[in-house]
């Protein structure tokens, strides 16, 4: 089995901050360690600083001395340090103006990696990924270098859902379906992550899952890869392999998870641990991968994460478990719930027999009641009687011997049923478009799970800040269909238009003017009908109208169907 790369090594044997450290500084190539080797070799004598500055050396790195209660531009107050490590630190703070919690990352202004701090950060916040956690703001004043990123209470970090136990094998197959489609597409913009640990992952409480530190954890600590992509592609693989079996896929214990038995290489997570998935086995193996080779089959190694990516949707789709029926427990009324807790209870009285009440109808009102019974079906016989002799005798009139048909019962129109999509395509045409949004979480929006969905860009106000008048995606039915409506469920209150292609196009338009307005609605749950069925192929789910989520306005949407 060939060697691990370098670039894994780096990022996934750092299981604590000292190891950590001097890891990072070797896989460094932009002079950190020797700046860090030289500044060890300082001590705190001023005259001693004096003559490493007059000689060109670079003084000691500390943190800045800052505690709690201070505030940083007259806005965000720091509250509690988090990490204090290798000349910089990391708080909780708050951020006044908005009310709301922040992360904040401090350093000098002089320290030899403030500058790649500065530019990682501002790439960053330029991104925008919601499945990323986001730069805020990226400052430099009073010889202090900080960014403020988004703080995330009701999220757990991979870590601690490790420490319970491995993944099941559904939420494993979320983990590596959202972590790589990210990473795609945080490397398609040029950024890479160099750091994905289990801490660097978090989950939300609806099964989202959110990645922090893209490129700046990387640039605090000084690391760099030559291959930035076959990196993060292998901390992805690492992630999943510990998902699986609550094992680091390496010989060293880092995380708070153990490594494998030395001297054993590197094995597939199915045979670490019974009743592993054997596909998510093969993908981790596949992301693990060391210079061609693998442990599992023949399939080629994955070395990027646009790779990983398009394998984990290759395969069939990991269903979550059915939920297990627990009967309610019986209730049962205490003496507390009666008002009589902490009394003296009385004491029993004999009890009396309670003579038994007279059968139903041997009462006087069953008496009456069966009298009149007997009568309405004597009335009913007798008329039924008068009907059949009048159909059968003969009249004088001829037109009886021809009667009138009887009416028939009208038909009811058939149920709606789904029409199958065969594919979209997100729309986001000009002008104010820039002709994409996210095509490669389209598929989202209509695979039969409400977890994953499609999602816009951030914008800075509901009505996309007048640059557009909306965007949407377009489902392409195969062929003409018949729709009569169609149903979407959204994360948030969004306001949607549905759309429909001209009769007879073979190509979708290229404007939104180019397609029919139909109907429209505003929800969440929302099944748009349209005045009647019309023959098309095409149908665009056109937003008009984008919800607040965590501070910024997109629209996601999770399912999509349409009805004929």
């Amino acid at each position: 089995m060939a060697e691990r790369s370098t670039a894994a090594v780096d990022v996934a044997d750092n299981s604590g901050d000292d190891p950590l450290t001097a890891q990072a500084d070797t896989a460094a190539t932009d002079g950190v360690a020797e700046e860090r080797k030289t500044a060890e070799g300082s001590t705190g004598a001023p005259e001693q600083k004096a003559d490493e500055r007059k000689n060109g050396e670079q003084p000691s790195i500390t943190a800045p001395e800052l505690h709690s209660g201070h505030k940083l531009a007259r806005r965000y107050r720091l509250e509690e340090c988090v990490t204090r490590l290798d000349g910089f630190s990391s708080w909780r703070a708050v951020d006044e103006k908005l009310r709301r919690a922040v992360g904040v990352h401090l350093l000098p202004a002089d320290h030899p990696r403030a500058r790649s701090v500065l530019a990682a950060a501002r790439s960053a916040a330029l991104l925008g990924d919601p499945r990323f956690v986001q730069v805020l703001d990226a400052v430099e004043e009073n010889d202090l270098v900080y960014v403020v990123h988004e703080w995330l209470p009701d999220t757990t970090e991979l870590t601690a859902l490790l420490a319970d136990g491995p993944l099941q094998a559904h939420d494993a197959y979320q983990l590596v379906t959202q972590v790589s489609q990210a990473m795609a597409a945080a490397h398609r913009e040029g950024l890479a992550h160099l750091r994905l640990t289990p801490s660097a992952i978090l989950r939300s409480s609806t099964g989202q899952y959110r990645i922090r530190g893209l490129a700046v954890n990387a640039a605090l600590r000084g690391i760099t890869a030559e291959r930035p992509q076959r990196a993060d592609t292998e901390a992805v693989g690492a992630l999943l392999y510990a998902a699986l079996t609550q094992r680091w896929p390496y010989e060293n214990d880092a995380y708070g998870l153990s490594g494998l038995p030395k001297g054993v290489g590197l094995i597939p997570p199915d045979q670490v641990r019974a009743g592993v998935h054997r596909g998510l086995s093969e993908i981790a193996m596949r992301a693990l991968a060391n210079d061609g080779a693998t442990a599992s089959r023949q399939e080629p190694p994955c070395t990027t994460p646009d790779e990983l990516a398009k394998a984990v949707a290759a395969m069939p789709r990991v269903k979550p478990p059915e939920p297990e029926f627990q009967a309610p427990a019986e209730y049962q009324r205490t003496t507390y719930q009666q008002g009589t807790y902490g009394r003296p209870q009385p004491r029993p009285m004999p009890t009396q027999p309670i003579p038994a009440p007279p059968a139903p109808l041997e009462s006087r009102t069953g008496k009456a009641l069966k009298w009149a019974v007997g009568a309405l079906l004597i009335a009913a016989l007798g008329l039924g009687s008068w009907q059949i002799a009048d159909r059968l005798l003969p009249r004088d009139n001829p037109t009886t011997n021809n009667p009138a048909p009887a009416p028939q019962a009208e038909e009811k129109p058939e149920p709606p049923k789904p029409l199958t999509i065969a594919s979209a395509d997100d729309f986001d045409p000009p002008p104010g478009g820039n002709g994409e949004e996210y095509p490669e979480a389209v598929g989202n929006a209509y695979d039969g799970d409400p977890s994953t969905f499609w999602h816009t860009k951030n914008y800075f106000g509901a009505g996309f800040a007048n640059l557009k008048s909306g965007v949407g995606i377009v489902l392409d039915l195969g062929s003409e269909q018949n729709v009569s409506s169609v149903d979407l469920s959204f994360v948030g209150h969004t306001s949607v238009e549905i759309r429909t292609a001209p009769t007879g196009a073979s190509a979708a338009p290229s404007t939104a003017e180019g397609f029919t307005t139909q109907a429209s609605k505003s929800g969440t749950d929302v099944k748009v009908e349209l005045p009647k069925p019309v023959t098309t192929r095409y149908v665009l789910v056109w937003l008009t109208e984008l919800p607040l989520v965590e501070g910024k306005y997109r629209g996601q949407l999770s399912e999509v169907k349409v009805m004929g």
